[in-house]
């Protein structure tokens, strides 16, 4: 489906039609799978499933009042809601465990481009330091945000945040910076 058709859809569903709620789910089930999948495979031994990190993401975006402009903002809202399960999922495993066995993740596939060495960090640790961050510079966080747990690649963050690509470029950087110097 064409990105217009999604937007078409996403337009209609906000406008009440639950009919174009269901065809926009179909459409992009499998990019939200395929997102799910990016994001899990991150984890050493995570429990949480593509299909149920997709599914438990979509009743949230069901719950969630959104103006979605268009697929890219879905995708994007969809990451954060994604990123928000998976970290409940993981507080749950860690209260569990008192502590025990936090998964780890790295922020390797946040700026690909740039050659420093993949470090590992706490998914908590890591959701408290952007919640920090979002503090202090929100744009920067958005941008790892879109990034990391969004997949979106720079022009299509640009074109959510509304600034240009060499700005996303400058908020990544800065972002990674800081969250490397808190979370060491």
């Amino acid at each position: 489906m064409s990105r217009q058709q999604i937007t078409q859809l996403l337009h209609r569903w906000q406008q009440g039609d639950m009919q174009a709620r269901e065809h926009l789910f179909e459409a992009m089930y499998s990019d939200l799978m395929q997102l799910a999948r990016n994001r899990l495979s991150q984890q050493t031994n995570g429990t949480l499933q593509p299909a149920a990190l997709v599914n438990e993401s979509l009743m949230r975006l069901l719950g969630s009042d959104a103006e979605y402009k268009d697929r890219t903002h879905f995708v994007a809202i969809a990451a954060l809601k994604m990123r928000s399960v998976l970290v409940d999922h993981l507080r749950a495993r860690a209260a569990g465990k008192r502590g025990a066995g936090v998964e780890q993740l790295t922020l390797s596939h946040a700026d690909q481009a740039y050659e420093e060495s993949n470090i590992g960090y706490d998914v908590l640790a890591l959701h408290q330091a952007l919640n920090q961050l979002a503090e202090m510079e929100p744009r920067a966080a958005s941008t790892i945000e879109l990034t990391y747990f969004g997949g979106m690649q720079r022009d299509e963050i640009a074109l959510v945040l509304g600034v240009s690509a060499p700005t996303v470029d400058r908020d990544l950087r800065f972002a990674r910076a800081w969250l490397n110097r808190q979370l060491r």
